[in-house]
């Protein structure tokens, strides 16, 4: 695992490296080096952890809801676990997570994005990739309820574009005590003209099939009000943001929608302990998107590895010992942080 300084092509100045280093570095699999291995290989073979979740629903201020799925511990730390685009608690790497943060005795829970648990929300708007209310407000209600308890978050994708933004817009050290990012789009426009190319067209697809899904169920029982009907015409995420994202959203178009929610102009206000795990070879993004030095603050720890793809991160000897790393690295950097349970 390279710091961000350790690249030649972006400034050179180190600047301090908050919270211990990984024990042991990302190497990722021999069989396992390809981007797109690295991406798909969770999804597609990866058999979940089997954990008992319970659910708990809590109602928004504005007449909508947020479920939340919580892993089988009743005390200690909470880490808040937001998902990414089109993803849940079903999600392989989100019940991962659930599983590892159950091992170190905190309480995990997935806090799904507005129509993500299952069941259509109730209002026309949804959930976007700079929507950083409902995760304020999920955490204000914790930490009501446990005011002695220790807080962490992890978002993945989408969901650690929200984080990020969030600890930016807030400047808050003290409703967490660390966080954690993991294959950040920093840049939103960059991610949805990368998406649009090559191979990575096959993701999109299937993102904005689920998209597309999501809102004709959701359809059925809400008008919302889009100028667009017929969803199978738009076929890019530059499409979808233009004419249903951000008319649903208060944006006044795609590049608006992308501008104000992109989580890169933020990293320089965040003042929780922080680290961010990303990979050059991320096939959702190009490198540019990487910040430098000089966009990071003090409470930041960047690990950037050359490969890793897209929340895969996979090492381990043969593909059916595999090991998934970032659920080493994330408690790994999570416990110093969070008192003993």
């Amino acid at each position: 695992m390279h710091s961000l300084s350790s690249l030649s092509k972006l400034p050179t100045r180190r600047r301090p490296q908050p919270g211990p280093g990984p024990s042991q570095p990302f190497t990722p699999a021999w069989w396992c080096r390809n981007r797109h291995i690295q991406t798909l290989w969770q999804p597609l073979f990866r058999r979940p952890p089997r954990i008992a979740l319970r659910r708990e629903r809590i109602e928004l201020p504005d007449g909508d809801f947020i479920d939340l799925d919580w892993n089988e511990c009743r005390r200690g730390p909470i880490v808040v676990i937001l998902h990414g685009l089109e993803g849940s608690s079903s999600s392989v790497y989100a019940r991962g997570m659930l599983k590892a943060t159950q091992d170190q005795g905190w309480r995990g829970v997935v806090l799904h994005h507005r129509g993500c648990s299952g069941e259509p929300n109730r209002l026309p708007r949804s959930y976007h990739s700079g929507e950083t209310g409902d995760f304020g407000h999920i955490l204000d209600v914790l930490r009501r309820r446990e005011p002695q308890t220790a807080f962490a978050a992890v978002g993945y994708s989408l969901g650690g574009n929200v984080l990020l933004k969030w600890l930016g817009q807030t400047g808050d050290r003290d409703r967490l005590r660390a966080a954690v990012a993991v294959s950040v789009p920093l840049l939103l426009r960059r991610a949805a003209d990368r998406l649009d190319k090559g191979f990575s067209r096959l993701y999109q697809w299937e993102l904005l099939r689920r998209l597309r899904g999501s809102l004709e169920r959701k359809r059925t029982r809400v008008d919302v009000p889009l100028a667009v009907q017929n969803l199978a015409a738009l076929r890019s995420f530059g499409e979808f943001d233009e004419h249903v994202t951000a008319p649903l959203h208060g944006f006044t178009g795609a590049d608006h929608y992308y501008s104000a929610a992109s989580s890169r102009q933020f990293l320089k206000q965040i003042a929780t302990e922080t680290l961010i795990v990303h990979a050059l070879d991320d096939p959702f993004m190009t490198p540019d998107v990487i910040p430098a030095h000089d966009e990071l603050s003090d409470a930041l720890r960047f690990e950037l590895s050359p490969h890793g793809g897209h929340v895969g991160f996979i090492a381990g000897r043969w593909p059916w010992r595999a090991h998934y790393w970032l659920e080493t690295r994330i408690p790994e950097f999570l416990r110093a942080h969070l008192p003993p349970s």
